[in-house]
């Protein structure tokens, strides 16, 4: 036996997904449907996606993280996804993340800020609520993409490493993911319809005339 087989002896079995280019809704599916409905360990790397989205939190207010306007204009998918929930490379951010916890189980998931559109930047509002160290910045002062600090390849093989200094890792094709027998599942991340963004819309500018006209 290898040094290295010896070192995983004991170690928790991890299956390991690689997908490219699958849409974001039909990834959040997947990972929730692996919460809910699966026994085993699951990494799930997904190497880009192609169309522009915007993608909230379980609790987030398109009024108060939208330029609605805008989304609507040029017809921007907005998603909600199932968890709640940034990481920083030293003064900038280069990646969001979200937790979803269950009785059992619990799914962490990452976003990581490859590149951008600048002009994709004015969808998105300034948070009403923001951590200290983003400093009151603007997304563009605030963000930094990965790809000036690291290679693609070289991030994604050393994440798969580091994945596998506590696992033993299993590769897997989609295909063959099986779930547990008979357990049902209703995907909770989904696209919010646009009569939903017009009204929050409307709500938010009623809601400013009324403030005004108080004062």
């Amino acid at each position: 036996m290898t040094a290295s087989g010896t070192r995983n002896i004991g170690l928790p079995l991890m299956n390991h997904v690689r997908l490219k280019g699958v849409p974001i809704l039909q990834q959040l599916h997947l990972e929730e449907r692996l919460l809910r409905t699966s026994l085993g360990n699951w990494c799930i790397i997904n190497d880009g996606t192609d169309d522009p989205t915007v993608v909230m939190g379980i609790s987030g207010k398109p009024v108060e993280l939208l330029e609605i306007d805008s989304v609507l204009r040029d017809e921007i998918p907005v998603i909600r996804r199932f968890t709640g929930g940034d990481y920083v490379l030293g003064n900038y951010k280069f990646g969001g993340n979200a937790q979803s916890i269950i009785k059992n189980r619990w799914v962490h998931h990452s976003s990581f800020l490859w590149d951008y559109e600048i002009s994709n930047m004015g969808y998105l509002k300034l948070p009403k609520r923001a951590p200290e160290y983003r400093q009151a910045r603007s997304h563009l002062e605030f963000i930094c993409r990965m790809k000036d600090y690291i290679s693609r390849p070289n991030f994604i093989d050393r994440t798969i490493d580091a994945v596998g200094s506590h696992f033993l890792v299993r590769s897997m094709e989609l295909e063959a993911i099986k779930y547990t027998s008979g357990a049902k599942f209703k995907p909770s991340s989904r696209v919010l319809r646009k009569q939903e963004l017009e009204e929050a819309d409307f709500d938010s500018q009623t809601s400013a005339v009324t403030q005004s006209l108080q004062l």
